[in-house]
């Protein structure tokens, strides 16, 4: 066998490799998947055991999936949902592709299984309609309503209380009470809008990611001594928590990731730097002393 034809091979078998471990992916996500989204599932992992035959004929040899990676896709489903991890898994195949392209010139067959690539399974998987999709919404409403507003007062108290025990302890209690109150409004909120979504999930969403980043940027303040340290990680958390948080949109519901997180950022940023200057203000000119 020739050095080219050897390495012609081996891509054949790369693309096997990728299409049944894709397959069983697919069929992976689908068990805990509603029925409607499991048809859509079931019918995308038919697509790729359909291509894994084609070019087991072309190499005449049966080839195993990646069995790490069907792991890793099935627990990203559990934790993040089926939709994230089949489009994210859908975004790491521009490879495959750019493989397939060059193969058009070589099998016949190739330019059908890019075509399906690029357009069955791509409208196939914009039919997905997972639940906790419908309540991004209220994620967002908690998420950046408790960046803003944590990090603007976490930077006024520190500059102005300069004691990281009170500011935690007025962070907290600020923090508390301000989810439990924003859920209540979503609560509210959604049952006056009425529609498909549930008015206590929909609070629960939004009180919950409140709570959860309420606790997050506090987090420094109780076990480190520098209250400026401790802004400063209390920040660099909620840059954090805005990067996971918009990567995750900007993969499940196929929308812009850099315009978003700049939006985010820059807003409980600026923020923070206006509130850092008013209790620099506050402590100057009321003369207060901790």
């Amino acid at each position: 066998m020739t050095e080219g034809s050897s390495a012609l091979r081996e891509r054949i078998r790369r693309l096997q490799r990728d299409e049944i471990t894709e397959h069983h992916i697919y069929l992976r996500l689908a068990r805990r998947a509603s029925p409607e989204n499991r048809g859509v599932l079931e019918r995308v992992a038919g697509e790729e055991l359909r291509h894994y035959q084609v070019w087991r004929d072309r190499s005449g040899e049966e080839v195993s999936p990646r069995w790490g990676k069907v792991w890793a896709y099935g627990l990203m489903g559990r934790v993040l949902g089926f939709t994230f991890a089949a489009k994210l898994m859908e975004k790491g195949e521009e490879g495959a592709q750019d493989c397939l392209e060059e193969l058009t010139e070589v099998f016949p067959e190739a330019e059908q299984i890019l075509r399906e690539e690029e357009e069955h399974e791509t409208a196939l998987l914009a039919l997905l309609d997972e639940e906790r999709l419908h309540y991004t919404g209220s994620l967002v409403l908690g998420l950046s309503d408790a960046l803003v507003e944590l990090t603007g007062t976490l930077a006024g108290l520190t500059l102005a209380l300069q004691n990281t025990r009170l500011i935690a302890l007025s962070g907290l209690i600020t923090g508390v009470a301000a989810s439990l109150s924003m859920g209540a409004s979503e609560y509210l909120s959604t049952k006056a809008e009425g529609g498909r979504k549930s008015p206590f999930k929909a609070a629960l969403y939004t009180g919950g990611i409140y709570l959860f980043t309420v606790f997050l940027l506090l987090l420094p303040y109780f076990v480190l001594k520098d209250y400026f340290l401790c802004l400063g990680v209390s920040l660099a958390g909620a840059v954090g928590v805005i990067l996971a948080f918009t990567a995750y949109v900007a993969v499940a519901q196929d929308e812009p990731f850099l315009r978003r997180f700049l939006e985010m950022a820059g807003l409980s940023l600026g923020v923070a730097a206006v509130s850092f200057g008013l209790g620099y203000l506050a402590r100057l000119f009321l003369g207060v002393e901790v």
